[in-house]
């Protein structure tokens, strides 16, 4: 006996991933719904609070250095054997299940960003060059008009157009399967209730888990109680990832890491980012330093840096300058803070402010300022090789005495931005099983699917979830069929 499904296909997230895939699925002719926790006007997960960088070089081509970024980082040691019986035209099934980064996902997101980005140009969104808050930064950048926010409100629009029913402040809470292990539908919440959504396939586009403490401490452990990086966090509590590694999906990207990006935690404000570290030094609550805090670019070096803020005790650090921070230019435009930096005219003075240890935060000032060298090559908006020496942590760049008074700081904790933990997915966004097969009837983009390893290739999230929500609904679309029984 079939039951006759309530859509082709069921979407769990309004994110740009959501949103993409719901879109281009009611484009290729299927009846799709949408799940959405958070009510109208709060919805869109991560993406309605970003301002979306793009890495491009232009709305065409991705940066120069896309691939070869996620080359660098596709996963730890893996058995070179391994990779490459993995770009086999049909690689085995151990080998489709394996964690690391195949690179058929990669050869997709930069074989579809241009014509994806011209997609949503016909759906209203329009795209610029960005002006970014690193002030020295290693790739080009694009981002849409109007920011995360502005692709949210035009293909909700677009959707609901298109005849997209979206169902707000519902919960997708797990995965109904039929008796051959076909995936069929999702059970959901709303105001309490439960109910059963039918669906020939499912795109889960609901985000990480960066808004769930629990799956936090239980992959992240130290980082159990990092706070999203803006109210859409909260919303990302999850449900996806767990539930379809329940009914045996293979799990991707690195489930111990996430996009830790800096930021003040005085501020309620989304990315309330401190990039401009780089100028100064950072010390912890002992008044130390513990770490370089230029060895790149700022837009390369700053997920590392703020990880080691993380390790510091009570997980904060403060950002220290002094009257010369005004030598570099627009510098405010890298503190994305509403609030004001701690000032006093001295560096004992500032100590007391920051209520670090006197004695031990001037001796660290001092050891530093001896270490730096003539400030004549300073260059502010270039790697300008200025170096401490004798100095443990070395500064590698822009390492100039804090000496000229008054003296600020800002303080500095770890924000998650998003979880890289995920889903394995096929270049068409299949997730795969345990066993390495596609698994009939699921799929997953954005957040969900996992990525990323080590470090996050920056300005890639939105056109992940953009790429692979737009291929998970058209391939959903295509492959939708009439579900049998639920059990």
């Amino acid at each position: 006996m079939s039951t006759r499904p309530d859509f082709d296909v069921v979407v769990l997230g309004t994110g740009v991933a959501g949103l993409s895939a719901a879109l281009s699925a009611a484009e290729a002719g299927a009846h799709v719904g949408v799940l959405e926790r958070a009510p109208r006007g709060r919805h869109g997960g991560n993406t309605r609070y970003t301002e979306a960088f793009l890495r491009m070089k232009s709305l065409e081509e991705v940066s120069d250095d896309f691939v070869d970024r996620f080359i660098d980082e596709s996963g730890y040691h893996v058995d070179p054997e391994l990779v490459a019986e993995s770009l086999a035209d049909r690689p085995s099934p151990l080998i489709a299940a394996q964690p690391f980064l195949d690179s058929r996902i990669i050869e997709a997101l930069a074989r579809e960003a241009g014509p994806t980005l011209a997609w949503m140009q016909g759906h209203g969104v329009r795209f610029d060059e960005a002006s970014t808050p690193f002030l020295t930064s290693a790739a080009p950048r694009l981002a849409p008009v109007g920011g995360g926010l502005a692709i949210v409100e035009a293909l909700t629009a677009a959707c609901e157009a298109a005849g997209v029913e979206i169902r707000f402040e519902t919960t997708g809470c797990d995965l109904l399967r039929d008796d051959t292990g076909g995936i069929v539908g999702v059970r959901s919440a709303h105001a309490g209730e439960l109910s059963d959504v039918r669906a020939a396939a499912v795109v889960l586009a609901c985000g990480g888990f960066e808004g769930n403490q629990e799956m936090q401490a239980r992959y992240i452990q130290r980082a159990a109680y990092t706070r999203p990086v803006a109210r859409g966090g909260y919303y990302n509590r999850g449900e996806g990832i767990d539930m379809a590694l329940r009914a045996g999906a293979a799990g991707a990207g690195d489930f111990s890491l996430f996009h830790a990006e800096p930021i003040d935690p005085r501020s309620g404000q989304p990315e309330a980012a401190i990039f401009a570290f780089t100028y100064g030094i950072l010390v912890n609550t002992e008044g130390r330093r513990f770490v370089d805090e230029a060895t790149g670019t700022s837009d390369s070096t700053y997920e590392a840096v703020t990880r080691r803020i993380l390790q510091q005790p009570g997980g904060v650090a403060y950002a220290v300058f002094d009257a010369r921070l005004d030598d570099v230019p627009n510098w405010r435009t890298a503190m994305r803070t509403d609030q004001p930096p701690v000032s006093a005219p001295t560096i004992e003075g500032l100590a007391a402010a920051l209520e670090l240890p006197v004695e031990a935060f001037v001796r660290t000032v001092a050891d530093y300022n001896a270490g730096c060298p003539d400030p004549v090559a300073f260059r502010a908006l270039e790697l300008d090789g200025l170096a401490t020496s004798g100095v443990e942590p070395a500064k590698s760049n822009w390492a100039r005495t804090i000496e000229s008074g008054p003296f600020t700081a800002f303080p500095v904790m770890a924000s998650n931005v998003f979880t890289f933990g995920g889903l394995k997915v096929t270049d068409s966004g299949q997730v795969v099983s345990q066993d390495g097969y596609p698994m009939p009837g699921l799929y997953a983009a954005g957040e969900v699917m996992g990525i990323y390893f080590g470090r996050y290739t920056g300005s890639t999230s939105v056109l992940r979830g953009a790429v692979f929500g737009r291929l998970s609904g058209l391939h959903a679309a295509a492959a939708r069929r009439q579900p049998a029984a639920v059990g």
